[in-house]
């Protein structure tokens, strides 16, 4: 579908390949909170892998806007019949919309399927031009009679232009470690309260003492066989849980053949035999502000504190070593306090068409972001790191 808007036209495509791969990614590098989760080659193989397709509930409607034959703005959006796979929980506004006799769904979603890192949502070029994506969204989701559209864990850019359009802000919490130019992992301990030095160091010598040693690989480095057994901790994890995995095996192997710059795996090994995994996603190694991104872990034993140490230890530790900047833990997780992973702020911004509904929710999202403010306080008090005198 295309609109025209005086000398802009704005598209909305059901594949991501009906976009310029080029001229996506360009777009999304000027952005002021660029991640390899909103590349294109990303967005593609959550479609091309069955992972986030109609059939799991995730409709996609890729948005455009062209100035001329120039792409000024673009966004994904999702139609989604459930609310798994988000992060940020609107159950409570579901239930109320059914038990009015209404739907909540389908509704409409700015999000990367099943990837909770905050980053740039609304790409665009300048900020009237990032308004006027937002409007067109608007104005398809009203002509659509759908119940609300949602943004995601997005960029400061993008809650400015979602507040200017009136849309309502949430605030929500993640634990991000922040890298204070220690020149080893010994140097980071130090950093620490005792408590938790001790802590640390007891976690990690109940794993070496279990006989298990870790080893990593980056980019192209990471061979098939390594992928292969890291899906195979991925799926148990899910199985464990009782559900079944969000994404397939396809969506990896295109990871390894379209994306392999972004990510670094550690395996555990025990007697010479893998026995758990960690993959981490990477942007902007070797700039001065790399990131790593704590992704998917799973394990094929049982060893106490493997996790702690596939998921923290030994990341951090590669962090410090090659000059990484920020490690996002991912969502929820107070415990990774203890790990040095200090509470952050995330945002989402939401707009309901039904008025009454929207003056409800509105009402919830201020009581829920003053307690967010108390719990914020409550978290500092926990902090990790040594006193100052």
């Amino acid at each position: 579908m295309q609109k025209k808007l005086n000398d802009y036209g704005i598209r909305v495509n059901h594949h991501p390949a009906d976009i310029p791969a080029a001229a996506w990614d360009a777009l999304l590098s000027v952005q002021d909170c660029p991640s390899p989760f909103m590349q294109h080659a990303y967005l593609s193989a959550m479609h091309d892998s069955g992972s986030a397709i109609t059939s799991t509930g995730w409709t996609a409607r890729f948005f455009s806007l062209w100035h001329h034959d120039q792409l000024v703005a673009a966004c994904p959006l999702y139609l989604k019949k459930h609310s798994y796979g988000e992060y940020v929980f609107d159950w409570a506004w579901a239930n109320a919309y059914n038990q009015h006799g209404l739907n909540y769904y389908p509704k409409a979603l700015i999000a990367v399927p099943f990837t909770p890192v905050p980053g740039s949502r609304l790409l665009a070029d300048s900020d009237e031009h990032r308004d006027m994506l937002l409007q067109a969204v608007l104005s398809w989701c009203a002509e659509e009679e759908l119940s609300s559209l949602h943004l995601l864990f997005g960029s400061s850019k993008d809650m400015a232009a979602c507040e200017r359009a009136g849309l309502l802000q949430r605030q929500t919490v993640q634990f991000h470690w922040q890298n204070l130019g220690w020149s080893d992992f010994d140097g980071f301990l130090g950093s620490l309260n005792q408590e938790k030095r001790k802590k640390i160091r007891q976690e990690r010598r109940k794993v070496s003492e279990a006989g298990v040693v870790f080893r990593h690989s980056h980019g192209a480095a990471i061979n098939e066989a390594d992928w292969r057994f890291f899906y195979e901790c991925y799926e148990r994890t899910y199985l464990e849980h009782g559900n079944a995995p969000y994404l397939t095996p396809d969506f990896f192997h295109r990871m390894r053949t379209d994306m392999s710059q972004n990510w670094l795996l550690f395996i555990a090994e025990r007697n010479g035999e893998p026995i758990a995994s960690s993959l981490i996603g990477i942007h902007g190694l070797g700039s001065a502000h790399a990131v790593a991104y704590g992704r998917y872990w799973g394990a094929l034993e049982r060893v106490d504190c493997l996790h702690f140490e596939a998921c923290y230890y030994q990341p951090l530790q590669w962090c410090i070593a090659n000059g990484v900047q920020r490690f996002e833990g991912g969502a929820q997780g107070e415990h990774k306090m203890a790990r040095a992973l200090m509470p952050v702020s995330t945002h989402s911004s939401h707009w309901l068409a039904d008025e009454r509904f929207s003056k409800a929710v509105e009402e919830f999202l201020n009581r829920e972001g003053r307690g967010m403010d108390n719990y914020l306080e409550h978290l500092d008090e926990r902090n990790p790191f040594k006193r100052s005198a």
